[in-house]
């Protein structure tokens, strides 16, 4: 036992090092620039995807994977068990916390464009490792119950047992034909949609011969009470999944900057007019009492003699619980391709197959899961389980949505010519080389000024780069895009620009004319030339993580205390009040730092409050799922972190990367020690010889011209004692530089021998 408490002695562990090393390894972010060179050709993850998707086949991808199972299934189950005909209620709550995640997506689906992978790829480039790889673990659970999901609802139109056999052969089937080429698939499921358009239209038609207002009368509208709505809202959120399968597919996309948005917009606006209206035609034809959960549509017709009927809705049924199935195949292995590129997930799943360009490796291995799922596990806890990681990855984008929209731009110049490079792959033919010669720099230092030259008599080429194309229209002869205020202000005159604000925000400022702007000064509210800093970018990130908790907490107490609330119990009525006061606090104090001024091509509207509202819906719909869902989540969940420690967090690329610039200082530092004899008398404050606690972060940025510095000053005479000053002050900038870790942090006791090696040089 002493033995062990020697080793846990703090002289011999240095915990501030160990501390930060581990939190640099969890929340370090995978540079842009690593997208950009993954963009064309062969890059880290081998051959590349074929990027062959329009818009239309993306909206198809996100409205084949909700209509099918939410509008066969979803529907009956909810109706009949949950919240009777208030089913249709659940559903628009339902849209709407999707409507509000849907935006938060599409931003950040702008911020990173062209990556597969989804909100686990946006995490990963804005916020941090190891969110990345939560976000991307619970996608994997959602599409992991959606397939088989998908599947057990097509087995029960057969005949159902358990193990369910049809339901594994039925998986089988369709991960070969995602497989086998994602132009294959994406024609398979375009076919399978138009059948099921078709079917749809059949429904609401026939059923409108049958319809009866009684089974609305007497109560029978919210049979179960407003609690049963909100208990089928988080049900029938499962059926609101599709837009996220969108957003994974940004690699295949052909324009996937405009296509990712509209494709979102249009899907989910699409589910909601099919979930609400089947829902208003079942509950009308049939009492809730008496609905079929395993085929709610195809026995509504049953009941009233129409055979006919009957079976055409099973062709649609079929048709739509299978390309449901498909939608929730096809993205999944596009996941675990980008997380095992990474490293986070062993490297043989990113392999991709050189003639159907699709990850093969994962989609043999997300089908062989599915299916074992599938013969295994019921439909209804399938459903539940996948509604709480589908509502949990919701919830952090939204956090990650917020966060970003008030940091500091580290890297502006990185993301401008990221941006650019995209836009400049989009021109094709002799006017996209007439641009280059009229409006490009002849070199890196050259600025964009001056008349272009026409050499092709194209009319109106820009006379701007296209830098400034896509962040704002300022006066490039005033300032660069480095500049604290591009693209925002118009420096000429110091007048603010217009063009950034919001229709809302214009809207408003019509209507209060001057009073608007005084309004801001009492408020505390920022102007646009205030630009967000590291310490705002902290206030609002402790804010966040404030406001998340508080919000779980509110939630907490409307679900499980709602009775000693309506009772007026004194406790619950104040704390209840104390909650809406603090989070309102903290989204005013949100909202009185400075944004980020960064334009993009689609901004989620009304930050902060869009992102907290979804936060808000979202972990409410969460803490109304049952308890054993929630036991199976936290192992889940508990998997994952087994997997990211042991695995992912040491053989990510990240990673390797430290490791060999670790190799390379190592290096270097020898070769300092050996030639600087000076250095040694600091040897007491690293015993080992390692370098110090930060070594393995260091940077060996321009070591090679401190070698040659190195070299001259030997060959080069120097006056008595001057050579020794200046060696000493060369190797000690030299080794403060690497011993600084990735975050910009240095070693304090490091730091603090460069100080006072700086107040005793006589020549300072």
């Amino acid at each position: 036992m002493s033995g062990l408490f020697a080793k846990l002695d703090p002289r011999r562990i240095q915990w501030g090092a160990t501390w930060f090393a581990f939190q640099s390894r969890v929340l370090r972010t995978k540079p842009v620039e690593s997208m950009l060179e993954s963009t064309g050709g062969t890059g880290a993850h081998g051959t590349k995807l074929a990027r062959v998707l329009s818009t239309v086949d993306l909206v198809s991808l996100g409205v084949g994977s909700c209509v099918g199972t939410g509008m066969y299934v979803v529907s009956g189950l909810v109706a009949k068990e949950m919240a009777g005909p208030g089913v249709i209620v659940s559903f628009i709550i339902a849209a709407v916390a999707s409507i509000l995640s849907g935006v938060c997506y599409a931003e950040f689906g702008v911020r990173v464009p062209k990556t597969t992978g989804s909100a686990y790829t946006y995490s990963y480039v804005t916020v941090g490792e190891f969110v990345a790889f939560f976000i991307g673990w619970n996608l994997i659970l959602e599409y992991l119950i959606g397939t088989a999901a998908g599947a057990s609802a097509l087995s029960s139109k057969g005949e159902q047992a358990y193990p369910d056999i049809l339901a594994l052969v039925i998986v089988i089937l369709v991960t070969i034909i995602v497989a086998l080429g994602v132009k294959n698939s994406v024609g398979f499921n375009n076919v399978l949609n138009v059948i099921n358009l078709v079917v749809w239209v059949f429904i609401m038609i026939a059923g409108l011969f049958f319809v009866s207002g009684s089974n609305w009368d007497e109560g029978r509208f919210l049979p179960y009470g407003w609690s049963g709505v909100m208990q089928g809202a988080a049900t029938c959120f499962y059926a609101f999944i599709g837009f996220d399968i969108i957003a994974t597919t940004g690699e295949e996309a052909k324009s996937p900057n405009t296509s990712i948005p509209y494709a979102i917009t249009a899907s989910l606006v699409t589910c909601l007019t099919a979930y609400v209206s089947v829902s208003v035609i079942l509950t009308l034809m049939v009492p809730y009492t008496e609905i079929d959960t395993d085929a709610p549509l195809m026995e509504m017709f049953s009941l009233h003699g129409f055979q006919t009927a009957k079976y055409i809705v099973a062709i649609g049924s079929i048709a739509g619980l299978t390309v449901s199935l498909l939608g929730s195949l096809f993205p999944m292995p596009r996941v675990i391709y980008a997380m095992a590129g990474d490293g986070l997930l062993f490297r043989f799943l990113a392999h991709v197959s050189t003639y159907t360009e699709t990850p093969a490796v994962a989609c043999v291995v997300s089908g062989f899961l599915s299916a074992l799922l599938a013969l295994l596990v019921s439909l209804r806890d399938l459903i539940e389980m996948m509604s709480i990681g589908t509502l949990l990855a919701y919830t952090l984008v939204s956090v990650c949505v917020l966060l970003l929209r008030y940091q500091p731009e580290g890297d502006i110049h990185g993301f401008v010519n990221f941006l650019s490079e995209q836009n400049a792959k989009r021109k094709e033919g002799v006017l996209a080389e007439c641009e280059k010669e009229a409006c490009s720099p002849v070199s890196e230092g050259d600025d964009y000024g001056g008349a272009p030259t026409n050499t092709c008599g194209a009319k109106n080429l820009p006379s701007l780069g296209d830098n400034e194309m896509l962040i704002g229209k300022p006066d490039k002869s005033t300032y660069t895009a480095s500049h604290p205020n591009y693209g925002t202000v118009d420096m000429s005159s110091g007048i603010e620009s217009d063009e950034t604000d919001s229709v809302y925000l214009l809207k408003l400022k019509k209507l209060l004319g001057p009073r608007y702007y005084t309004m801001r000064i009492r408020l505390g509210l920022p102007g646009k030339m205030d630009r967000p800093t590291m310490a705002t970018g902290r206030i609002v990130t402790r804010c966040v993580v404030l406001l998340f908790i508080l919000i779980f907490c509110f939630c907490s107490l409307i679900i499980f205390g709602s009775g000693q609330i309506a009772d007026g119990q004194w406790w619950a009525v104040l704390l209840l009040v104390l909650l809406l006061l603090v989070i309102t606090l903290l989204i005013f104090i949100i909202i009185q730092q400075p944004e980020n001024p960064k334009r993009l091509p689609y901004m989620a509207p009304c930050v902060p409050f869009v992102p907290a509202s979804a936060m808000l819906v979202n972990v409410y719909l969460m803490l109304k799922l049952s308890t054993i869902t929630w036991i199976r989540f936290g192992v889940w969940c508990f998997v994952g972190v087994l997997i990211y420690f042991g695995y992912g967090m040491w053989n990510s690329t990240l990673e390797i990367t430290a490791r060999e610039e670790e190799a390379h200082a190592s290096t270097y530092q020898r070769y300092d020690m050996g030639v600087d004899d000076n250095f040694a008398v600091d040897d007491d404050l690293y015993p080992s010889g390692d370098g110090g606690p930060y070594q393995s972060w260091g940077s060996h940025e321009g070591k090679g011209g401190h070698q040659k510095q190195q070299h001259k000053e030997k060959s080069e005479p120097q006056p008595d004692g001057q050579d020794r000053v200046d060696n000493h002050r060369t190797s000690s900038s030299s080794s403060h530089s690497r011993a600084k870790s990735k975050a910009g942090k240095p070693s304090p006791g490091f730091e603090a021998l460069v100080v006072d090696d700086d107040l005793d040089d006589p020549l300072e």
